[in-house]
């Protein structure tokens, strides 16, 4: 059951409830971002292939997610969800690579770091991969609700 509106006081828009899964989303952007340079950057653990290409996918979003935010444009999902789709995918493959339901041959990662290495591992599961797709899963699930909220 929702709270009383006071007297005079408008309806809350469905676009609200849809900036605010936009902004969850981009928040969740922010943070992997954030997240795979400290890796790389602090940490001096080198990227893989894979996580090029993600990385790619998830950049990019930092910066389209709040252009559609300030003010609030609707059609920044059908941009957004098509990358982090993308980003999902590549993740999922690297999750199912380390935990070694890809053959060989068809590995992606033939020069540099191995795509199935796990550089850091917590609590004995979550490890970058992981990481990854958990943050892909979430934006697109966010930007799916944001899609349903804002239609009219």
């Amino acid at each position: 059951m929702s709270a009383p509106r006071a007297p005079g006081a408008a309806a809350p828009h469905p676009s609200d409830a849809a900036w605010l899964l936009v902004f969850a989303c981009w928040l969740v952007a922010t943070s992997a971002t954030l997240g795979a340079l400290f890796f790389s950057e602090v940490m001096e653990l080198p990227p893989c292939t894979l996580c090029w290409y993600q990385r790619i996918f998830m950049f990019p979003l930092v910066l389209l997610l709040p252009m559609g935010l300030f003010p609030f444009d609707a059609k920044v999902v059908r941009f957004a969800l098509p990358l982090a789709l993308a980003g999902w995918l590549v993740s999922i493959f690297q999750v199912l690579l380390v935990a070694g339901w890809i053959p060989e041959s068809i590995r992606p990662c033939s020069q540099g770091v191995p795509c199935s290495e796990v550089q850091v591992e917590w609590l004995g599961f979550v490890n970058i991969p992981l990481l990854s797709f958990l943050a892909f899963s979430t934006m697109n699930a966010l930007l799916v609700a944001a899609h349903l909220r804002s239609r009219p």
